[in-house]
């Protein structure tokens, strides 16, 4: 019965992950508007949290203000502050983000912009009004990669119970029988989530992936897109079309440790 020690951790695993994702689930439900809720507009900076979270939002607002010339994104990966007046509180969380010095590597200012009390009221206003998950880590999608890892540890437990060598009182088929359960419940389990709350999405409940869905859909772009940045709060900076700006992005993670030069 040696064996049965790794059975355990493996019904435990496969349990709890499977629990957490159910749970996640009726809160999803319970958390939804009506469907008189499906006909809100989203906003610009709303698509790019549901999407992506906070730093989609920062990469948005970083776009925005390159495209209208109010800030400077060299190729080297640089933000520089052309002009030092946001116009709403995400511009004036960038600006803050870059410093008094006006100038600042693009991932450092993308990460502090994503954790600014403005992204934050963002994704309260969002979550109260049922479109998204607080911190994604309450969602169906963190659900459904804990009972995935589930499935794999179940896997991993089972081959070593059979590789101990280790007598046993039951033929190795029979073990192996025993520890298909819980990977029966864990698979079971993700092909539910398939077919029932398919596409998953960190950010987004059901709520906010239907307004999503709809956003794409639209004709024209919305009312507070007069840049064509849909396709950055969708889809993120690999929508971005202008060489200089898809390079200053490619940047900003390779120069995040180099000193303060800016060299462009």
């Amino acid at each position: 019965m040696f064996w049965a020690l790794f059975l355990l951790p493996a019904w435990a695993v496969a349990g709890s992950a499977c629990l957490r994702l159910c749970l996640a689930a009726v809160r999803a439900a319970a958390t939804a508007p009506d469907a008189a809720g499906d006909d809100r507009a989203l906003t610009l900076y709303e698509a790019a949290f549901l999407s992506g979270g906070p730093r989609r939002v920062a990469d948005l607002t970083l776009v925005s203000m390159a495209r209208q010339r109010r800030l400077l994104l060299a190729h080297t990966g640089w933000a520089t502050v052309v002009d030092p007046r946001g116009r709403d509180e995400m511009e004036r969380s960038v600006i803050g983000a870059i410093g008094p010095g006006g100038q600042c590597r693009i991932a450092p200012v993308r990460a502090a912009a994503a954790g600014t009390e403005a992204v934050r009221g963002l994704a309260d206003r969002l979550v109260g009004a049922g479109l998204a998950v607080r911190d994604g880590a309450g969602s169906i999608a963190a659900g459904v990669r804990r009972v995935r890892l589930a499935a794999l540890t179940v896997c991993a437990l089972a081959a070593l119970a059979l590789a101990l060598p280790v007598p046993s009182d039951l033929p190795d088929r029979l073990v192996a029988l025993w520890f298909a359960l819980p990977l029966a419940l864990t698979l079971g389990c993700l092909l539910i989530a398939r077919m029932e709350v398919h596409p998953y999405s960190r950010w987004a409940s059901p709520a906010g992936q239907r307004l999503l869905t709809a956003l794409t859909r639209r004709p024209g772009a919305p009312a507070d897109d007069p840049a064509r940045l849909t396709a950055v709060a969708l889809l993120g900076v690999h929508a971005v079309g202008e060489p200089d700006l898809r390079a200053a992005f490619a940047h900003r993670e390779r120069y995040l440790e180099e000193p303060a030069a800016p060299g462009h």
